[in-house]
């Protein structure tokens, strides 16, 4: 089987405004990255019921979003969270790809699924739009997979450089998911300390230094794998943030392009024993066109490799 790519051209109609990083090229960096490699599948959001917004996000929350995208012209959630009238479409069809995303991997339509979407998510809290993020996708990825498909024990391993404060708000109390983050620390949200640890031991935070170089990453990226083993999930999410990436101008981290291709490789073959290869991966962070386009391409070779 391949890897697919699920992605929808609405994701450049969510504007953002002159000048703000979270912008449609993101997207579209990617994609004509990933146009080169025959190895892929494409695909489109799947529609779904809105009704799993409200399993993962507060009822008030999804409908003040959803009577919040202008007509015209451009509107703050929060400080640095904007919305545009496209913004609607792209905020439902990236929740759309993550839901194709899963049933293309339980119907085994292909292998595992990167889904290249914006606006990212997991900053989203229950009830709070922030950090470019208005619903968090990986959360409604993992709800769906212990709603319908019935899993007991869905992972979601966070590498971008900022904490998703979102997805272990969401989470915090609930044993069938087990989230893991590595991130800049102190730093933005200002959440991720060790010691959030959530109400089951299911929150795994690993905060790292400004300057973290690939090596110190790899190290740390150990401990992930070893608390990943002792989960032994059935489904692996990624909520795959590439900004940190030294060129990021968002962080200070120092990874290269390269290692984004090692640290997706490491995670799937500590994992694969138990979810038989099952991963979807979502787009977070990374700001810096070229590096995030690289860094995403070595990532998806690593997940067209594991169905090999």
């Amino acid at each position: 089987m391949k890897t697919a790519i699920v992605s929808s051209k609405t994701s450049v109609n969510h504007l953002t405004g002159d000048g703000h990083p979270e912008q449609p090229k993101r997207v579209t960096a990617i994609v004509e990255k990933l146009k080169k490699n025959k190895n892929l599948v494409w695909d489109s959001p799947a529609s779904f019921d809105h009704s799993i917004l409200k399993k993962v996000h507060d009822e008030d929350y999804v409908s003040m979003v959803e009577e919040s995208f202008p007509n015209q012209g451009l509107k703050f959630l929060d400080g640095d969270t904007i919305i545009s009238p496209g913004s609607k479409d792209a905020t439902i069809d990236a929740v759309g790809s993550v839901i194709k995303a899963i049933d293309g991997v339980e119907q085994k339509k292909f292998g595992n699924a990167f889904c290249a979407v914006r606006p990212p998510g997991h900053h989203a809290e229950k009830n709070k739009a922030m950090g470019f993020c208005i619903y968090n996708n990986c959360a409604v990825a993992a709800h769906y997979l212990i709603e319908k498909f019935k899993y007991k024990r869905v992972a979601i391993f966070d590498p971008d450089v900022h904490h998703g404060n979102g997805t272990q708000d969401i989470f915090y109390d609930n044993k069938n998911v087990l989230y893991l983050s590595t991130h800049q620390y102190p730093f933005y949200p200002g959440t991720g300390s060790e010691k959030e640890k959530g109400n089951y031991n299911n929150i795994f935070n690993v905060p790292l230094p400004a300057g973290t170089t690939s090596e110190k990453y790899m190290n740390a990226l150990d401990r992930v794998l070893n608390r990943l083993v002792e989960f032994k999930p059935e489904f692996l999410i990624l909520s795959m943030g590439f900004d940190a990436n030294i060129a990021d101008p968002l962080a200070q981290f120092e990874l290269k392009s390269e290692d984004f291709y090692e640290i997706t490789k490491r995670t799937l073959k500590a994992t694969n024993k138990f979810t038989n290869g099952k991963v979807v991966s979502v787009l977070e962070g990374g700001y810096d066109l070229n590096a995030l386009a690289n860094s995403a391409f070595n990532h998806v070779n690593a997940l067209i490799e594991n169905n090999e």
